[in-house]
């Protein structure tokens, strides 16, 4: 054994010794702790009889958990995993073994780098500033300084991806266990649609019987980059699907249909109750998954009742922007549920019509336990611009149009496209329409018996420029500012057919969907660049809202009058303004209560006790992310939300096994984070550092350094060091090759 591996420990007298390998000796190192016997093996080859031991100086129950003898003799201080490299072994050959100690004195192999379940766990601890000791619960607490720039700090996410890997383990084992519903209790499980705009979803329990209500989902956000739709979490269901007994729907909108072909499947694939335009839509999106089971679709209508083991359902009549929309009545021992899924009123000048006096007049006879409605536009003021006026307001507007007219709606708002087609039928002009879901849309008004036209009404539009300007109507898709839609298409002139002219009267006959303003304003700036005239409902009376205002939602909830109350369909401040109203038309404060996602609210004592319970439902984000569905680890959104802030460096280097140094100058791949042709000083310093940090833990030769946790070192040096010149973290990827 050569002297440089026998004095590389830290104790008296020896505290400046180089440690071998070309390591540097940190400063103010600790004292030497004791060492348990330890044998040897040089080379790989030789006997383990004629290794030469260690003399322990005391027993092996010495060492304490935060540190463990290496092979070549000095304690090793485990620091933070993200910073630290793992333990060099001192021997000679390739695949050499290390022998550390139990702590009941039995030997124990260990590997470069690894660790064994059944050595003491270490400490988390890591090194500070000049080499001092840090316990572990500062580590995360230095700052990282950036060379004189204020305002932000470095920030090394993979702490934070750690943290939140341990706090899912916690929780995990933490996992709290719903208790079973008591004989005689009803239970309603809000699943989702009450922190947010979409996911609409809740179950109701009782006996040996579950009805869901709605399935819909939700679209991406700032939150959720890259993911295709965002679905409820269904578990609760999945746990119990042989008690589900059916999925009622109340109207055709992806917000209440969207999730059928993910999740009902999970579900046990329970039938569909629903009225026939509904389950036509349903019908045509399931077709687009034929991997799916045959979809068991039932249609009701708002006087049929259907009974199961323990819970019979009913149905009525309400106002929404798609036709046939019902609301849904689950019958109970101690009264009614009354669930009204979208609504509004229509009326004449606040006076609800005969029709909505009818159908919420007949709950004066019911005894209603409960009811859950919808809040999303309960804060306005006075009642919802009536649809009749919209149409006349159509009407007019496509009447005096001197030249092309281009709506734009949602294809769902079927009952104003059949009126549109009904107006320009009677003065004599001509219909063209474009965008798949509207004429997949048209196509199933169509077969419902709701639209009928005379031959000729609507034409190709390949044909629209064969007949004079102020006579063609088209109806698009792309209200939103969707970047595939027609009038998007239109605007940045990639349309094969429709081209913008002078005097092109654009309706936008549609609100602006929260989170699409920018998109939306866009869209008509460039419409505008291109000399169409834009009208929009802040400027005439062109779109109305499918959602009651605050008087009609106090109008319905004085003919239902409910004993209990729960909001649903909307963010949190929505839900309050609606309890408000509740209790101001004289539900009792204790009786209302503000769900969340994953709620589980019990009606006990025979409906005179609402309890909401201390545990929830699952209700972790259910992703459609592409062909995968399922749980996206936070880690992933992060990492996609860095990619598109601050972009991407890649660091490829490669190494010379032998002397540990680099066969040529790294590669520095970068994208979304530098212009590269600007930037080569601060490139070539990055490379000096990556070129820097792996000679220096390479040291005369790569024996017993772990590439895992060098390139943890790379990323992290490289990290702060573009923080400190950029104010940037991109992601760092070091790839080390070794040759």
């Amino acid at each position: 054994m050569t002297e440089k591996e026998t004095t590389g420990g830290t104790g008296s007298g020896q505290g400046n010794q180089p440690r071998g390998r070309g390591i540097p000796l940190r400063s103010a190192r600790p004292p030497l702790r004791p060492r348990a016997p330890l044998n040897r093996r040089v080379g790989g080859s030789a006997p383990a009889s004629t290794a030469r031991p260690f003399t322990p100086r005391t027993a092996a129950s010495a060492i304490p958990p935060s540190t463990y003898v290496r092979p070549g003799g000095d304690p090793t201080i485990h620091r933070n995993r993200n910073h630290g490299r793992a333990p060099i072994s001192r021997g000679t050959g390739s695949g050499s073994i290390s022998t550390g100690v139990r702590p009941a004195g039995r030997p124990q192999q260990r590997r470069n780098g690894g660790s064994t379940s059944s050595s003491p766990r270490p400490s988390r601890g890591g090194m500070g500033m000049g080499g001092r000791r840090m316990p572990p619960s500062n580590i995360r607490s230095v700052t990282r300084q950036s060379d004189g720039l204020s305002g932000k700090h470095f920030d090394d996410t993979r702490h934070r991806t750690e943290e939140s890997r341990e706090m899912r383990v916690h929780a995990e084992k933490k996992k709290v266990t719903i208790p079973p519903l008591a004989e005689g209790d009803v239970r309603v499980i809000v699943l989702g649609g009450v922190e947010c705009i979409g996911r609409n979803m809740l179950a109701i329990e009782y006996g040996n019987d579950i009805v869901v209500i709605d399935c819909g989902f939700a679209f991406k956000d700032g939150d959720t980059p890259g993911v295709d739709f965002i679905l409820p979490n269904t578990q609760y269901l999945e746990d119990r699907k042989d008690r589900v007994r059916a999925v009622l729907i109340t109207h055709g909108h992806l917000d209440h249909i969207g999730g059928l072909p993910y999740i009902l499947d999970r579900i046990g694939n329970p039938p569909v109750y629903t009225r026939n335009l509904t389950g036509m839509i349903i019908k045509k999106r399931h077709d687009e998954f034929p991997q799916l089971p045959a979809l068991d679709l039932k249609i009701v209508e708002t006087d049929d009742r259907v009974s199961f083991n323990d819970i019979s359902v009913r149905f009525f009549k309400v106002t929404h922007t798609i036709p046939d929309s019902m609301g849904i009545i689950v019958e109970t021992p101690y009264g009614v549920i009354v669930h009204t899924g979208d609504l509004k009123l229509n009326h004449v000048d606040g006076v609800p019509e005969p029709e909505e006096v009818k159908a919420f007049g007949a709950f004066a006879k019911e005894k209603v336990l409960l009811l859950m409605a919808d809040s999303t536009n309960c804060e306005r003021p006075g009642f919802s611009v009536p649809e009749p006026a919209v149409w006349r307001t159509l009407e007019t507007l496509i009447h005096d149009a001197s030249g092309r007219m281009l709506i734009a709606t949602f294809a769902s708002l079927l009952e104003r496209i059949i009126k549109i087609i009904e107006v320009c039928e009677r003065l004599n002009k001509k219909v063209v329409v474009d965008g798949r879901s509207m004429k997949a849309n048209i196509e199933l008004a169509e077969k419902a018996g709701m639209l009928k036209y005379k031959p000729g009404t609507l034409i190709p539009i390949e044909e629209m420029d064969n007949y004079p300007p102020d006579r063609i109507v088209m109806l698009v898709t792309g209200a939103q500012g969707d970047e595939f839609a027609v009038l998007m298409r239109a605007a940045y002139k990639k349309h094969k057919y429709l081209k913008i002219r002078e005097n092109d009267v654009v309706l936008f006959s549609s609100s602006v969907v929260p989170g699409n303003e920018r998109a939306v304003q866009k869209l008509k700036d460039l419409l505008s660049r291109q000399g169409a005239k834009i009208v929009h409902y802040q400027t005439s009376d062109v779109h109305s809202s499918g959602h009651a205002n605050r008087d009609e939602t106090m109008w319905i909830h004085s003919k239902i009058a409910p004993k209990y109350f729960i909001p649903l369909h909307g963010y949190h401040y929505m839900l309050r303004a609606h309890t408000e109203i509740s209790m101001a038309v004289g539900t009792p404060r204790e009786n209302c209560l503000i769900a969340e996602d994953g709620s589980i609210i019990e009606f006990r004592e025979k409906g005179e006790k609402m309890v909401k319970l201390p545990m929830t439902a699952p209700k972790e984000l259910i992703m459609v992310d592409g062909f995968s569905i399922g749980n996206i680890q936070e880690v992933v959104m992060r990492d996609r939300q860095m990619l598109a802030e601050d972009g991407i460096v890649v660091l490829v280097a490669t190494v010379d096994l032998r002397p540990g140094k680099l066969m040529k100058s790294p590669d520095i791949i970068a994208r979304g984070f530098v212009y590269v042709r600007e930037s080569q000083e601060l490139l070539n310093q990055a490379r000096l550092i990556v070129k820097k940090t792996v000679e220096d833990a390479c040291g005369a030769g790569m024996k017993g350094v772990n590439f895992e946790f060098l390139k943890e070192d790379v990323r992290d040096q490289v990290g702060k060091f573009l923080f400190q010149k950029t104010q940037k973290q991109p992601m760092v990827i070091p790839v080390l090759l070794g040759i």
